[in-house]
C-alpha cells in the first residue's frame, strides 16, 4: 500500500452531447488534478439506435470524459436500457476500448453485478453501483430472473398507510429495499471489502427535481452499504442536490445533483407555447425551469452543484469534503471559490443538509468546504 496522499473526485449525473469537451471547459484543470475522478454516466451512447442518435447521443460524445480525466463511470440507473441491448453494448464498449472504467452495467448479470477495482499509486479503489428507480426493464435480469443486458438494482418497494387517510385523500408512503435484494447487495460489498482499500457503493435513487425531501430506503440502504463495509456512499438521480450526512464517520452524499447534463429535448420546441411548456413542467414536477437555461430545462435550485472530494492517505480516507460549483447559463458548472458566489452554494447545502435532519457540518479551509460531524 502506498503511502502518498490521494484525491478523489466524484460528480452526479452527465449526459453529453455535440461539442461536449466545451462544458467540461471551467472544470477541467480541477479534475485533471485528481487522482481517481468518478462520475454517473446517465444514459446509453449508440449510432444503432434511430432516438439515441436524434438525442445527439453519438458514443464519440463520450471522448470529453477521457480528456476531462474521468477514471471510471458508474452506469446502473433508469435510463442504462433506453436504447435497449445495442445501447448497454455500444456504450460499454467504448468505455473499455478508451479505457475508463465501468461498474453497475453488462451484458449480463455477472457483468453487471461485478466490482471495478482501480489501483492508484499503491491504493486499491474498488466501486459497485446498484439503480433503485424506474422501470423494471432497466434492470439485468427480467421478470423470470433470465440474464439480459441491463444494470445491477435494489429493489425497492413502496406501502401506503391508509388508516389514517380521509377518503380519497393522500395516505403515508413508507419506502424500503426487499430484503433478499438488499442481501444480495450487502453480499456484493462484503466480498469487495476483501479486495480493496477505499470502497464506494453509488446509488441510483430517491425522487426527482424536489429539494430537501429523502425518502425512507434511501438512508436504509446507505447505512446497510456501510454496515457491510462501505468508506463512502455516492447518490445521484435527484437531478438537484440532497443533503450529506456522517454515518460510523463515513460520509453519505445522499445527491450530487447533475455535473454537465445536455438536455435540449426537454426544453420547448419552437413551435411549443413557452408558458403552457412551463405549466406543464410545473404540473409534473412543480416547477417552472428558468427560460434562461435552454440546455439545462432543471429545477432553479440545480444550479448549485458539488465535486465531492475525498483525501486518501495510506489506503484510508481520511477528510471528505466539497468544491462548491454553480451551473451557467451554458449548462457549464464552474468551481467557484470561497467568496460570494462560493457562500451561496456553501449555504444552500448547509440549509437542505439541516432541513432533511441530517448531521454534517461544514466549514471553509481555502477555497474548499470540509465536511464534519456536529
Amino acid at each position: 500500500m502506498s503511502n502518498k496522499t490521494l484525491a478523489m473526485l466524484a460528480v452526479g449525473d452527465i449526459i453529453l452531447g455535440p461539442d461536449a469537451e466545451s462544458f467540461f471547459t471551467l472544470t477541467k484543470p480541477v479534475l485533471r488534478e485528481g487522482d481517481m475522478v468518478v462520475g454517473q454516466l446517465e444514459v446509453p451512447y449508440t449510432t444503432r439506435d434511430a432516438n439515441a442518435m436524434a438525442l445527439g447521443r453519438d458514443p464519440s460524445n463520450l471522448r470529453a470524459l477521457v480528456s476531462a480525466g474521468f477514471n471510471l463511470v458508474t452506469l446502473a440507473g433508469n435510463h442504462v436500457y433506453d436504447a435497449g441491448d445495442v445501447g448497454v453494448e455500444d456504450t460499454i464498449n467504448w468505455l473499455r476500448n478508451h479505457d475508463i472504467a465501468y461498474v453497475g452495467a453488462g451484458m449480463d448479470r455477472a457483468e453487471a453485478k461485478r466490482p471495478a477495482i482501480i489501483e492508484q499509486n499503491g491504493t486499491r479503489f474498488g466501486f459497485l453501483s446498484y439503480n433503485c428507480v424506474g422501470p423494471r426493464s432497466t434492470w439485468v435480469a427480467g421478470r423470470e430472473a433470465v440474464d439480459k443486458p441491463g444494470c445491477a438494482y435494489i429493489d425497492v418497494a413502496t406501502y401506503y398507510e391508509l388508516a389514517h387517510a380521509n377518503p380519497g385523500g393522500p395516505p403515508e408512503a413508507y419506502t424500503f429495499a426487499k430484503p433478499q435484494s438488499l442481501r444480495a447487495m450487502l453480499d456484493d460489498v462484503s466480498m469487495l471489502r476483501a479486495l480493496c482499500d477505499v470502497l464506494v457503493v453509488s446509488f441510483h435513487k430517491g425522487i426527482v427535481h424536489t429539494p430537501i425531501k429523502l425518502v425512507d430506503y434511501e438512508q436504509q440502504i446507505s447505512y446497510a452499504a456501510i454496515d457491510a463495509g462501505a468508506d463512502l456512499v455516492l447518490g445521484h438521480h435527484h437531478h438537484i442536490l440532497k443533503g450529506i450526512e456522517l454515518y460510523k464517520g463515513k460520509a453519505i452524499f445522499h445527491g450530487l445533483c447533475n455535473f454537465v447534463v445536455w438536455l435540449p429535448s426537454l426544453a420547448p420546441r419552437p413551435d411549443q407555447d413557452p408558458g403552457s411548456w412551463a405549466r406543464r413542467r410545473r404540473e409534473l414536477f412543480g416547477f417552472e425551469p428558468d427560460p434562461e437555461y435552454p440546455t439545462y430545462p432543471f429545477h432553479p435550485e440545480a444550479k448549485h452543484t458539488i465535486i465531492a472530494k475525498c483525501i486518501v492517505d495510506n489506503g484510508s480516507i481520511s477528510r471528505v469534503g466539497y468544491l462548491p460549483c454553480l451551473v451557467n447559463k451554458q449548462g457549464q458548472p464552474e468551481v467557484v471559490k470561497n467568496d460570494e458566489r462560493g457562500q451561496q452554494v456553501f449555504n444552500y447545502v448547509d440549509k437542505i443538509t439541516r432541513g432533511a435532519g441530517l448531521n454534517a457540518r461544514f466549514r471553509w479551509e481555502g477555497d474548499e468546504v470540509v465536511i464534519e460531524a456536529p
